[in-house]
């Protein structure tokens, strides 16, 4: 068992944690009260090569793997969560599918704009009646000749108004009595598609979240994501490798939580005493370091299995369940730690908790995870 980081693993590491501190950090706090979608930073992330970063380097990617995608995923967070969410959802749901289903074909021409940075990566699942119940969906894809004709909407979903294209889910046909439910390339400009982003968040306020409305968008059938009526089990495989993502940005969320209240605690001062020689404080710190350690090392491991090519659906789960939770866990600390400062939006650890509910909520909620944890144990 090796706990080091490759030596490619360690260059990405140090690149992204410089890049994320001098360039992200900075204006996290303006973007979250403006709403700026971070679109100079990612212009900049393209040109170092991380945009594409777990795909293979014909499609313009730089042909790394799972691990160095959950650092990135982490430092980004670590600086600016709106950034990192954007940066996981375009490798995780918006490249991912296209690179495990995708025809050679359809990988050239979709997933290298991705890889390149030309476009940002979306993925269209749920909707307004079919959030934790993804097989609820309601959208529907009928076949007009050589075409399909796609009628719904979706909601909630990430980076899709800097997308030229998607993959979104639809109701196919009907099989058995069952919704034959299959994934279809959606270009973003196709007539007869809206992009609707006037949600008002509670955080991640940088980042892109939209409203998608399909009427009569009419698409080649060359568009079908892998085969048809595959279209549950595509999305379950890619929200496997999304919630190492999560779990990654969990961690990152926790990490400047955590930092902010050690240094905090080393520089007030109250009875006579800094706040980091009581007892109490010290404890709660100790929690922290520990409870961040066993996220980042979860995180680590679905990252591993994945890249070995085994099974990691227990372990993604586990990762973004425990890293979700005890995102909340240190923000909600470091809060109590700065007292009453820690209330006032000057000192930004109140934006740590808000950024990281979403956490517990997105790619599967609390409630889901230990549900897909259940199945697999055997329950």
């Amino acid at each position: 068992m090796n706990f080091d980081l490759t030596q490619e693993q360690q260059m990405i590491k140090k690149t992204i944690k410089e890049f994320a501190d001098e360039v992200v950090a900075p204006g996290a706090v303006d973007r979250d009260r403006s709403k700026e979608f971070p679109a100079d930073i990612f212009k900049q992330l393209s040109d170092m090569g991380m945009m594409g970063l777990p795909f293979d380097e014909k499609y313009g990617g730089a042909g790394a793997d799972t691990t160095s995608f959950a650092i990135v995923t982490e430092e980004l967070s670590r600086a600016c969560a709106s950034t990192g969410i954007t940066y996981s959802a375009h490798i995780s749901l918006g490249g991912a599918p296209l690179n495990l289903f995708g025809t050679e074909q359809q990988k050239q021409r979709y997933l290298t704009p991705i890889c390149k940075g030309e476009s940002f990566g979306a993925f269209g699942l749920t909707e307004p009646n079919a959030g934790s119940d993804a097989g609820g969906t309601q959208t529907r894809a009928t076949e007009d000749g050589d075409d399909w004709v796609i009628n719904g909407s979706k909601v909630y979903i990430t980076n899709a108004s800097y997308a030229n294209h998607l993959a979104l889910t639809a109701i196919t046909g009907m099989e058995g009595g069952k919704k034959e439910i299959s994934a279809i390339i959606v270009p973003t400009d196709a007539e007869g598609f809206t992009i609707i982003d006037n949600y008002e968040k509670m955080g991640l306020n940088a980042s892109n979240t939209t409203e998608l409305v399909l009427d009569n968008v009419r698409v080649p059938k060359e568009n079908l994501l892998g085969k048809r009526g595959q279209g549950f089990k595509q999305f379950m495989a890619t929200l496997d490798g999304g919630r190492i993502g999560i779990a990654a940005m969990g961690v990152g969320i926790a990490q400047a939580a955590f930092d902010r209240a050690l240094r905090y605690s080393k520089e007030r001062k109250q009875f006579g005493k800094t706040l980091s020689e009581f007892q109490i404080t010290q404890f709660k710190l100790a929690d922290m370091a520990m409870k961040i350690e066993l996220a980042r090392n979860m995180v680590y491991k679905a990252a591993w299995l994945k890249d070995q090519g085994r099974p990691f659906t227990k372990e993604a789960s586990m990762a973004k369940l425990y890293a979700s939770e005890i995102s909340m866990e240190v923000a909600d600390e470091a809060i109590q730690i700065h007292g009453g400062y820690g209330y006032m939006k000057e000192y930004e650890v109140e934006r740590y908790m808000r950024d990281a509910k979403l956490l517990e909520i997105g790619e599967g909620t609390s409630e889901i995870q230990r549900m897909v944890i259940a199945r697999q144990i055997g329950c």
